[in-house]
Parts: C-alpha cells; sequence; structure tokens
C-alpha cells in the first residue's frame, strides 16, 4: 500500500472542471489531474432522479493532501454538495510513484 490516492470529482462544465485541475495543480495539491469529458451521470438528488452531462475529475495526489484537496475542491466548485472520494493506490509504476512524490513534495504550498 501506498499514501497515493486517486480523488474523484465531477464538475457541470468543462470551464469549472478545468478551473479546478489547474487550482490544485499551482497549489501543489496534484501531481496530475486528468479530466474525462462529457459522462452521463444518473443520480439521486432532492428526491428526483437527475440525468447529467458531467466531467470527472482524476485527482492524483496523497493521503496527507486530501483534506487541503477538499477544501480547494469545496471553495471553486459551485455544486451545493460537490462530489469528492478518495481511493487509495495500493501499488503502482515505480517510476510513476516516483515522479508523484517528487511533485507533491511542497504539497499545500501558498494558501
Amino acid at each position: 500500500m501506498t499514501d497515493k490516492i486517486v480523488a474523484l470529482s465531477t464538475c457541470g462544465t468543462a470551464e469549472e472542471a478545468e478551473a479546478i485541475a489547474r487550482g490544485l495543480l499551482e497549489r501543489k495539491l496534484a501531481a496530475c489531474v486528468s479530466i474525462v469529458p462529457q459522462m452521463r451521470s444518473l443520480y439521486r438528488w432532492q428526491d428526483k432522479i437527475e440525468d447529467s452531462t458531467e466531467y470527472l475529475l482524476l485527482i492524483k495526489s496523497t493521503r496527507d493532501l486530501f483534506e487541503k484537496v477538499k477544501a480547494e475542491v469545496e471553495r471553486m466548485h459551485t455544486y451545493q454538495t460537490p462530489e469528492l472520494i478518495a481511493l487509495p493506490i495500493v501499488a503502482g509504476s515505480e517510476n510513476y510513484l516516483i515522479w508523484l512524490e517528487r511533485e507533491l513534495a511542497e504539497g499545500g504550498g501558498p494558501e
């Protein structure tokens, strides 16, 4: 098991997804954020089933930085209740994990 995570969040627009991704990268809270465009989400919200086009963020970070990632996503997000869940990276390419560590070495930089 590593200390690395992939956090998942969805956004309603490509512009919002990019803004959140750039914000996390600029603050060194993520080493990489992949944006999966125009996926379809069906979910229950306020006693109704919603059907929306969303953009999925795959945020590569560490467990230690998760609270800062969460605060930044919540600060920048337009959803009342933004999705943010973290999955552990149990193993990975050694070179990729070293790169992640190097990119996050000063994570949580300027507030």
